[in-house]
Parts: C-alpha cells; sequence; structure tokens
C-alpha cells in the first residue's frame, strides 16, 4: 500500500512539473529533463512512468479531463431544473479554469498544435464531456424547458467552443477579470439570445 501510494505522489509531482515547464516553455520546446529536473527526479525516473513526452501530455490530458467531467456530473446531480445543471456547468468550467491557469493554459493551447493527439486520445474524454451538455439540452427540451428548434449537439458544440475560447483568452490576458460573470454572460446568450 506504501508502495502504491509513493508511486502514485510520484507520477503527480511529474504531472504537476510537466504543467510549469510545458506552460512556460511550450510543449515541443520542452524537454524530459526539465520536468525531470522541475519534479526532483532522475531523468531516468519519468520513463518509470511516460514512455515519452507525448505520453506526460496525454496523462496531463486524461487525468484533469477525467477530473473535470467527474467534478462536472457531481455538479449538476446537485440541481433539478435544466437552466440550474446549464448554469452549474458554465460555472464548474470556470472555477477549473480560474484554480488551473497552467494547466487551462498547456490544455488549450498545446493540445491545439497537435491534430494527432486530438484524433488518437483526446477525442473519446471531448465526446464525453459534449455528451454531458447534450444530454442536459435534450433532456430540457423533453421537458419544455428549452426550445426545440435547434440541435442539441449544435449548441452543445457551440457552448463547449466558447468556454474554450474564454478560458483561453483569459489565460493568455495579463489582467484577469471575473472569469465565472463571463461564463454566466456567455450562458445568458445561449438561453435568451441577443435579441432581448
Amino acid at each position: 500500500m506504501a508502495q502504491k501510494a509513493r508511486t502514485r505522489d510520484k507520477r503527480e509531482r511529474i504531472l504537476a512539473a510537466a504543467v510549469k515547464v510545458f506552460a512556460a516553455k511550450g510543449f515541443y520546446c520542452a524537454r524530459v529533463s526539465e520536468v525531470a529536473r522541475e519534479a526532483g527526479v532522475a531523468d531516468g525516473t519519468i520513463y518509470l512512468y511516460f514512455s515519452s513526452k507525448e505520453e506526460i501530455l496525454r496523462g496531463l490530458f486524461e487525468e484533469n479531463m477525467r477530473r473535470l467531467i467527474d467534478g462536472l456530473t457531481s455538479e449538476i446531480a446537485k440541481v433539478s431544473s435544466y437552466t440550474d445543471k446549464m448554469t452549474r456547468l458554465v460555472d464548474s468550467y470556470c472555477e477549473f479554469v480560474h484554480k488551473e491557469p497552467q494547466l487551462t493554459e498547456v490544455l488549450t493551447v498545446e493540445l491545439r498544435e497537435s491534430g494527432k493527439f486530438m484524433n488518437e486520445f483526446a477525442a473519446p474524454l471531448f465526446g464525453e464531456y459534449l455528451r454531458v451538455i447534450v444530454d442536459i439540452l435534450v433532456a430540457g427540451q423533453k421537458t419544455g424547458e428549452f426550445g426545440t428548434n435547434y440541435s442539441a449537439r449544435t449548441v452543445a458544440r457551440a457552448i463547449f467552443g466558447a468556454l474554450d475560447e474564454l478560458a483561453l483568452s483569459w489565460v493568455m490576458s495579463k489582467s484577469k477579470w471575473d472569469l465565472r460573470a463571463s461564463g454566466r454572460e456567455l450562458l445568458g446568450v445561449f438561453l435568451h439570445g441577443i435579441c432581448s
């Protein structure tokens, strides 16, 4: 049990170090040796946990998307109305970005650089995140809370894309603003449109 805990701790230290190094240098310019130095481990130790720099990025993505999806699922279960569920979804995403700006930068900027990574590894988890949004929209359409003159899948992609762009502009800006308020403003546009 103690050995498992030590292994888990070291893996988490490597991933935390990778966030710092990838955010500072960019994924493609960063070296595994720099991640090892930041983590306080020998270069070879990295390869006991990850076969390559790409595998480190994959580990970062998988663990944190899973954390985001699990947190989101927990939050939306606390409320019953579908408008409230969408609000919780947006708040949850904005809170994640606010707490993890370097990680968000890596996940939003560096992943865009690799079409192969997105196609091979990211698609299933992105698909799961989108399904959470689609399910809320479809259920809200069935109860009459949301309109039915649009495709839930199209709107889910638009919401995710808008949140992603909002997060990217926030993490790249030197002057930070109230991200949650911006997220709710964005949600208001989707729920009520810009003509009211």
